[in-house]
Formats: C-alpha cells, sequence, structure tokens
C-alpha cells in the first residue's frame, strides 16, 4: 500500500512520518511514537480509553486516521507531566486512588483535564458528565470523582501560587 506524509505536534515535540493512509492515530502513537499510554480498548470508540487531546478537543485515538491529525497539535498522557513532576491532576489521581487496574485512568485523566480547563471548580455532577464518555470496570467512580474534584484544588492551587509569584 502506498503511504502518505503527515506532519504534527505530539506533546511539544514536531514529527514527520510517512505512514499508510488506513493507520489509526491510537497506533502510530502507541507503535511508531512509543506513547503507550494511550491504551487500545474496544476498538469502537466507547470505552474512552484511547482518548486524546487534539487541537484542545477530546478525540477517540482508535476512531481517527492518523491522517486526520496532520498538521494539529496532539497532547496525550505522556504530555500532561512536565520536567519529570506529574500534572496536578495525575497526582491528584494518585493522592484519592481513582484507579485500580490503570487502563481507563490515561483517558479519564484527559478527560478531567479538558473538564478543569473549562469549569475550574466543577460539582459532583459536572464531573460525572464530563467523565461520562469513558468507561471503568474495576471502581466503582466515586474515588474517581473524588480525585478530579482533589484535581481542582490542587490546579487552583497552583494557579494562585502562580499568580502570586509574578
Amino acid at each position: 500500500m502506498s503511504t502518505v506524509s503527515i506532519a504534527f505536534r505530539v506533546n511539544g515535540i514536531d514529527h514527520r512520518l510517512s505512514i499508510e493512509p488506513r493507520r489509526l492515530l491510537a497506533d502510530v502513537l502507541r507503535h511508531d511514537l512509543g506513547l503507550t499510554g494511550t491504551h487500545v480498548g474496544c476498538e469502537q470508540g466507547v470505552c474512552g480509553a484511547c482518548t486524546v487531546l487534539l487541537d484542545g478537543e477530546l478525540v477517540r485515538a482508535c476512531l481517527l486516521f492518523a491522517v486526520q491529525a496532520d498538521g494539529c497539535e496532539v497532547t496525550t498522557i505522556e504530555g500532561l507531566s512536565t520536567a519529570g513532576a506529574l500534572h496536578p491532576i495525575q497526582q491528584a489521581f494518585i493522592e484519592e486512588f481513582g484507579f485500580q487496574c490503570g487502563f481507563c485512568t490515561p483517558g479519564m485523566i484527559l478527560a478531567a483535564y479538558r473538564l478543569l480547563r473549562e469549569v475550574a471548580r466543577p460539582t459532583p455532577d459536572e464531573i460525572r458528565r464530563g467523565l461520562s464518555g469513558h468507561l471503568c470496570r474495576c471502581t466503582g467512580y466515586a474515588d474517581i470523582v473524588q480525585s478530579v474534584q482533589r484535581a481542582s484544588a490542587l490546579v487552583q492551587a497552583a494557579s494562585e501560587g502562580a499568580h502570586r509569584g509574578r
């Protein structure tokens, strides 16, 4: 099969690849770029494990051809941490036990990241709606909701600290 050239930025790093047009974004991220935090579960866009941000919007990487990301900015779970430090949302999921097996966790964290960009202090109902497209088969979701509430507090504290430091 013929290949096409794509160029996109993933987690702040520019990439140029020659790929078959039928390749899914999830497969390119995992197999070509080694970003295995993007999990492939149902392969039908239902579970949310493959969620990434494409130009800031949540997308299912198992449903998107990689060529559709040409010229775009992609953020995976690996792109949230900086200089080896966990993002406050990642830290909150650890502190509040918002995961068990961890398979759904990257998608949940990215959905929480997007939610917290829109709603600084979401209510438990807003959190449930924000994560409604993500399935977890291990936890009862209560710890996940608590994790997002804790993340909200951590993000707010970090933001306030950054504003004071100016």
